[in-house]
């Protein structure tokens, strides 16, 4: 099929389930476009099958604000036009929806052009219930072909917050396992752990919902108790604040601030401890990629989180803010070898086993032949 894939191309876990979906799709035989403001982060466009569409939007003084959405719309349909695209994938419905459903009426008289809406999280939980928005979100969303979410929190949560009455399919992230594996001699963590110190790692856009904060005070507690050093991968509003902390804790030698990566499969092996201490999650792809490379996440009970982590099994969850209850997680995983060492072949063989590509992506195949096939 000749698939359109819109997303976010930043760093974030919508736009990077999109382009890894697109890359698979591609492996899969698929011709994939995407079509958004910029290459996504991890995308290579030198891959077979894979193209990029860059949406341009003009700048003009009557603008305060450069209208995203309608460029978007207009470059979506042209793209259909030219390569016609059986199916546009959208991701994030704000404003990706909207911009999907203006180019479908766009080519309406001269083709078909369905497509679906995958929900992520925050464009339902935070942006879509401002009252700004929440309008055009639920129409976008109902005038939508095919609509899916990530986990069964986030399916009930728009049903109950929008009152979406359309099919929401549950298709829940992937990871690559072949890529992201166990490194267990973890040589290349002397490159940061100077003394010999356990990694720790967390990786996410630095937005308060992911409560970087409570990282840095995780890290404190536990290093009354075990040496250990912090990765923190990624960046945001948040960055900041978290380096002031962590000086203002006298740890900040023990944390290494590494910025936006194009390869955390390479970083997180390294690790023996993910932290993901969200305030909200819909499913946490961070923690998933950590599984997959035999480290173990360390979360809070929250949103689609333990639809992932068995407690005690796999991972720990405890309640967001709980900064000594998950501090002394990570002590007992830093201390105890032979527990760490199970629950993490325990992840690492359900990441395996439930949430490989070959799992996933027939879903996704499967849902775009639907609403193809439909009159």
């Amino acid at each position: 099929m000749n698939v359109g894939i819109t997303c976010y191309p930043t760093y974030g876990g919508s736009g990077i389930v999109a382009t890894e979906l697109g890359l698979e799709l591609a492996i899969r035989g698929h011709q994939v476009h995407f079509i958004t403001y910029s290459n996504p982060i991890r995308l290579d466009p030198g891959t077979p099958r894979i193209y990029y569409h860059e949406v341009e939007v003009s700048t003009y003084p009557l603008f305060q604000y450069p209208p995203y959405c309608l460029a978007l719309a207009s470059r979506m349909a042209e793209v259909s036009e030219a390569y016609d695209l059986d199916v546009m994938h959208v991701h994030y419905a704000i404003p990706h929806s909207i911009s999907a459903m203006l180019a479908q009426q766009m080519v309406a008289a001269r083709r078909r052009l369905p497509f679906i809406t995958t929900l992520h999280g925050t464009d339902i939980t935070l942006v879509g219930v401002d009252r700004s928005y929440f309008p055009i979100t639920k129409f976008s969303i109902e005038q939508s072909n095919g609509i899916t979410s990530i986990s069964d929190y986030l399916r009930d949560e728009t049903v109950k917050v929008f009152g979406i009455a359309n099919e929401i399919s549950v298709i829940k992230n992937f990871v690559n396992c072949e890529l992201y594996h166990p490194d267990n001699e973890k040589k290349a963590a002397a490159n940061y752990a100077l003394a010999g110190e356990k990694l720790l790692i967390h990786l996410s856009n630095f937005r308060p919902v992911k409560r970087v904060l409570d990282c840095i005070r995780i890290l404190a507690e536990v290093r009354k108790h075990v040496p250990a050093h912090l990765l923190m991968v990624g960046d945001g509003p948040d960055r900041g604040p978290a380096e002031y902390l962590a000086r203002e804790l006298k740890i900040d030698r023990h944390i290494s601030f590494l910025g936006k990566q194009n390869h955390v499969e390479r970083l997180i092996p390294l690790a023996h401890v993910l932290l993901m201490p969200s305030e909200l999650e819909s499913f946490g792809l961070a923690a998933l990629e950590a599984m997959a490379c035999g480290v173990v996440p360390v979360a809070t009970r929250v949103g689609g989180v333990p639809e992932l982590i068995t407690d005690g099994e796999d991972g720990y969850l405890e309640a967001p803010g709980d900064i000594a209850a998950l501090a002394a997680r990570v002590v007992t995983l830093l201390t105890d070898e032979d527990l760490q060492y199970r629950m993490a072949k325990t992840g690492r063989w359900n990441a395996a086993e439930r949430y490989c590509p070959e799992k996933i992506i027939p879903k996704y195949e499967r849902c775009y032949q639907d609403v193809v096939n439909a009159s």
